[in-house]
């Protein structure tokens, strides 16, 4: 089937979603048409916080694009949610967003811990290599709970080879953490650190796992020029 590259608007403005090629049937160009309209009408609806609530808006682009790729390629279940995580933004904002995509609303945003040998406040250095400690950027399925040494937790297999797809080999899982809550920024200046793993504010891990959970789409951005440059969900 002939295959076409559609650019769709994110916010009719001044950022444009990348590039994305799909099949050429109505059903497909229909549906990601409909996913923009509802980000569209979320985005119109929340106008009065835009700023303060929504993630960067390119890096929101990339979360949908790498959405859009595998839902296209049949790899990711209807009706699940995008969780966005943006690493350049410092632990003590809220840098994680869970997304309904089919009603264009947030379910969740709160704060999240990075690897501690990613950086201090923010993460900017990044690793796949087991032991290191740090954390890893990329697109990943969210796997199945366990009860582990944190509690519940949540497995993630990474989906980029070479970023992040030793995620399950390093025991990348999320997981809640005491200095991932919001008092240990008051505290510290900053939200704590941990093996690499997405640390999430311990009360609030079950629900947001539960969210999550059996194969929906995690992005984790960063500042990392490699990535941006390698990535094949980016640069597909």
């Amino acid at each position: 089937m002939r295959r076409i590259t559609l650019a769709i608007s994110l916010l009719l403005g001044s950022s444009l979603l990348t590039l994305v090629n799909v099949n050429s049937s109505p059903s497909s160009i229909l549906r990601e048409i409909s996913f923009e309209d509802h980000f569209i009408e979320m985005i119109s609806s929340n106008s009065a916080n835009i700023d303060k609530d929504l993630p960067n808006r390119d890096v929101l682009a990339f979360g949908i694009k790498g959405y859009l790729k595998l839902q296209d390629e049949g790899k990711l279940p209807k009706g699940k949610p995008l969780t966005v995580i943006d690493f350049t933004l410092p632990s003590t904002e809220k840098r994680m967003w869970v997304i309904d995509m089919e009603e264009g609303k947030f379910l969740h945003h709160g704060v999240v811990s990075h690897g501690r040998n990613s950086g201090d406040l923010i993460a900017e250095r990044f690793s796949n290599v087991s032991s290191s400690y740090m954390s890893s950027l990329g697109f990943y399925l969210t796997g199945e709970t366990y009860q582990g040494k944190h509690g519940y937790s949540l497995r993630l297999d990474g989906l980029e080879q070479g970023f992040n797809d030793k995620a399950r080999e390093r025991a990348i899982v999320i997981h809640g953490a005491d200095y991932a809550r919001e008092q240990f920024i008051k505290q510290t200046g900053r939200l704590g650190r941990s093996l690499g793993c997405p640390a999430l504010p311990e009360e609030l891990a079950k629900e947001v796992i539960d969210l999550i959970k059996d194969q929906s789409l995690l992005f984790i951005f960063g500042k990392d020029s490699s990535y941006l440059s390698k990535s094949k969900f980016l640069n597909a």
